[in-house]
C-alpha cells in the first residue's frame, strides 16, 4: 500500500520545531517555578493552610504541565525520526534538563507524607483542594516506601545515566537494525508485516531473519536488560518493595495477591483456551505442529482484504457510532485535525501508540498502517485511548496519571466494538470463521501471550538476584515460557529463542506486561455485561467510567456493572468470552470441513 495522502501528526501546537525559541523560554519558566516552589514552600508545608497549600497545588500543577509538553514534545519529534541524530539529542537534552531542573521540588511529596491525617483532612474541607484528593491520596500511598530527600534526589538525578540510558541505547540500537528478505533491505515495522503474508516460505524467511538479527544483536541487549533488572532492583531493595512486580502493582493500585491470581488464572487456562486454538489452526495450516512464526498467519482459505485509509476510518467510526454516538464525535476530532500520524517510513518506531503529552490537552495517535485488517482493529484499539483520554481532560494534571490496567479499557473495548461490527455485517460462514479466528489469535495474544511474558519477567528478575543472567539463560527462560503457553501444536525451537529481546516492554517498563491481560479480562466481562442487556444506560455508564479510571477505585469505578477484580471468578468470566469464540469455531469448523479441507487442496 503507497504511504501517498495518509495523514502525517502535526506538532506545531506543542512547538514549531525542535528550534522553535518557545522551548527554551518554557524550559526556564519550569525551571524558575521549580526554584520559586521551594523557596516559598519547603519546610513550611505543616503550617499551610487551606488556601497556601492549593497555591502550592498550582504552582506544582504549572510544574507538571510545562514538563509534560515539554517532554512530550520530545519523545513524539524523535519517535517518527529515529536515525535523526539532531532529534535523538534533543530528546536527551530536553530529559536531562527536566530531570535536573525538577530537583527542587522533591520535597513537595516527602513532607506531605510526614503529615498527620488530620492536617490532610482538614486541608480538603476546602472545596477547592479536595478536587485533587485523588493525587493527594496517591502521594500518600508511597509514604512508606519514600526515602530521604537526598537519596530522592540522587535517584532522580541519577535516573537519566541509569535505567533510563539504558533504555535509550536500547530504543536507538533496535530502531537502526535493518532486516534483508530476499536480496531487500526492511525496517522492524516493514518486516513484521511478512509475518502476516499468506506465503508460508515468506513468513518463514521474516521469522528467521528476526531472530538471525536479534540474535546478533543479543549480546548487548542481554546486558542492557541486566542492567535495567539490576537498576530495578537497587531502587525495589531501597524502598522496601518485596517482590520485583510490587513497585508495579502499587502504581497499578492493585494488591500483588490479586495479580498473582489474574496469572495463576491465565496459566491454568492455557489448555482450554490457546492449546485447543492451535489444535484448530495446524489443520487449517494443512500441518501437524504449526511454526512459532505461523501463530498469527493468515487461514489459506481466507480473503486477501485490503483497506484503504478512508474506509477504515469509516469502518472504525460506524462501528463506534453504534455503540454510542458521544464516542463516534469525540473520536472524530483525531480526523478533523492533524492529530495522526499514519504511514510507516523509514527511520519511524514500530508499532503504534497514543500519548498524551498533557492530561488537559489532547493526544496523538502512532500508526504504521499499511492496509490490513487487523490495522483497521489497531486504529480502533489506538482511537480507543484517544477518546478515553479525552474523557479525561477536566480532571487535571496532578490527577491524572496513567494506570496501565485500566489505561487499556478503552483501547481494547473498542477494539471489540469495531470486531463485532465486521462480524455482524458477514453472511459467509467462511469468513466469519476467519475473522473469529483473527479475533481469538489477537486475544490470546493479549490475554495469553502477556501473561506468558509476565512469567518471563518474574522468572527473569528473579535470578539476577543472584547475578547476571546469561543470554542462555534468558533464551532458555523464554522458550519454556512459550512453550508451556503455547503448547503441542505450536514448534517453539532455535528459531525463535532470541526473541525476548524485541519485546520493548521488558526493558522501557517492567511488568507492564500483565496489564494487557488484566484489561483484556476486564473489557471480556464489561462486554458480556453489555451483551446481557442488564445494565440500563450501559453506553453512558461506560463513558462515565472511561472518566473516571485514573481518580476512582476498581471496585467503585466497576460497581455500575456489578463486576469485582478482586474475585477469582471474575478473571474467568473474561476468559470465559475467549472460549464461547472457540466453541463457536469448532462448530463452524465441523460445518464447513469439507469446504475447507477441499479449498485447501486447491491451493
Amino acid at each position: 500500500m503507497k504511504n501517498n495522502n495518509l495523514p502525517a501528526w502535526d506538532l506545531s501546537d506543542l512547538y514549531q520545531s525542535i528550534k522553535d525559541p518557545q522551548i527554551e523560554k518554557d524550559l526556564e519558566s519550569y525551571k524558575k517555578n521549580a526554584l520559586s516552589l521551594q523557596k516559598k514552600y519547603k519546610g513550611k508545608m505543616a503550617k499551610l493552610s487551606a488556601e497556601e497549600f492549593l497555591s502550592a497545588l498550582k504552582m506544582l500543577e504549572k510544574s507538571a504541565l510545562l514538563s509534560g509538553k515539554l517532554g512530550g514534545f520530545a519523545s513524539l519529534n524523535m519517535s517518527t525520526q529515529m536515525k535523526n541524530a539532531e532529534a535523538m539529542i534533543f530528546y536527551q537534552n530536553i530529559s536531562e534538563k527536566l530531570t535536573e531542573y525538577a530537583k527542587p521540588t522533591v520535597f513537595f511529596s516527602l513532607e506531605l507524607n510526614k503529615l498527620p491525617e488530620a492536617k490532610i483532612k482538614e486541608w480538603l474541607n476546602n472545596k477547592k483542594v479536595a478536587f485533587y484528593k485523588p493525587f493527594i491520596s496517591r502521594v500518600r500511598k508511597y509514604k512508606k516506601h519514600e526515602l530521604s530527600e537526598a537519596v530522592e534526589e540522587v535517584f532522580l538525578e541519577k535516573s537519566v545515566t541509569s535505567s533510563e540510558a539504558w533504555v535509550r541505547l536500547y530504543e536507538e540500537t533496535s530502531s537502526r537494525l535493518v532486516y534483508t528478505l530476499d536480496g531487500k533491505k526492511y525496517n522492524d515495522a516493514e518486516m513484521s508485516k511478512f509475518l502476516l503474508d499468506k506465503n508460508v516460505d515468506i513468513r518463514h524467511k521474516a521469522g528467521a531473519e528476526l531472530n538471525r538479527v536479534a540474535k546478533e544483536n543479543a549480546p548487548l541487549f542481554t546486558l542492557v536488560y541486566n542492567m535495567v533488572m539490576k537498576d530495578k532492583a537497587i531502587e525495589d531493595d531501597k524502598r522496601g518493595f518485596k517482590k520485583p512486580v510490587s513497585a508495579r502493582n502499587m502504581a497499578e493500585n492493585v494488591k500483588d495477591e490479586v495479580v498473582d491470581t489474574l496469572a495463576q488464572t491465565v496459566r491454568k487456562n492455557y489448555k482450554n483456551i490457546a492449546y485447543r486454538f492451535y489444535k484448530l489452526k495446524a489443520k487449517w495450516l494443512g500441518v501437524k505442529k504449526i511454526s512459532y512464526w505461523d501463530r498469527n498467519a493468515p487461514l489459506p482459505f481466507s480473503a486477501d482484504i485490503t483497506y484503504s485509509w478512508d474506509k477504515a476510518v469509516k469502518t472504525v467510526l460506524s462501528g463506534y457510532e453504534k455503540f454510542s454516538p458521544d464516542l463516534k464525535k469525540i473520536a472524530e476530532d483525531f480526523f478533523k485535525n492533524n492529530w495522526i500520524d499514519v504511514p510507516p517510513r523509514d527511520g519511524k518506531r514500530n508499532g503504534a501508540y497514543c500519548s498524551g503529552p498533557t492530561a488537559s490537552k489532547h493526544p496523538y495517535l502512532f500508526l504504521n498502517f499499511v492496509g490490513k485488517q487487523n490495522d483497521v482493529l489497531t486504529l480502533a484499539h489506538e482511537l480507543g485511548h484517544g477518546c478515553h483520554h479525552q474523557l479525561r481532560v477536566k480532571n487535571g494534571e496532578l490527577n491524572e496519571y496513567s494506570r496501565m490496567t485500566t489505561e487499556e479499557v478503552a483501547s481494547v473495548f473498542a477494539e471489540m466494538l469495531v470486531f463485532q461490527s465486521l462480524l455482524k455485517e458477514l453472511k459467509d460462514d467462511k469468513a466469519k470463521l476467519c475473522l473469529i479466528a483473527s479475533k481469538v489469535s489477537d486475544m490470546i495474544n493479549t490475554a495469553i501471550r502477556q501473561i506468558a511474558f509476565h512469567f518471563f519477567e518474574t522468572r527473569a528478575h528473579d535470578e539476577r538476584k543472584k547475578g547476571e543472567v546469561s543470554e542462555e539463560r534468558l533464551c532458555q527462560i523464554w522458550t519454556e515460557e512459550m512453550k508451556d503457553s503455547l503448547g503441542d501444536y505450536v514448534e517453539v525451537g532455535d528459531d525463535a529463542k532470541y526473541i525476548w529481546t524485541q519485546v520493548g516492554h521488558f526493558f522501557f517498563l517492567p511488568f507492564y506486561v500483565y496489564a494487557y491481560s488484566f484489561a483484556d479480562c476486564l473489557v471480556n466481562s464489561l462486554y458480556q455485561v453489555y451483551q446481557e442487556g442488564n445494565v440500563k444506560d450501559f453506553s453512558k455508564k461506560y463513558l462515565t467510567l472511561l472518566s473516571q479510571t485514573a481518580i476512582g477505585d476498581y471496585e467503585k469505578i466497576l460497581k455500575p456493572f456489578d463486576l469485582n477484580p478482586n474475585d477469582p471468578k471474575f478473571w474467568n468470566k473474561g476468559l470465559k468470552l475467549i472460549s464461547s469464540y472457540l466453541d463457536e469455531l469448532e462448530r463452524l469448523d465441523k460445518k464447513l470441513s469439507c469446504q475447507l479441507i477441499s479449498c485447501k487442496r486447491n491451493k
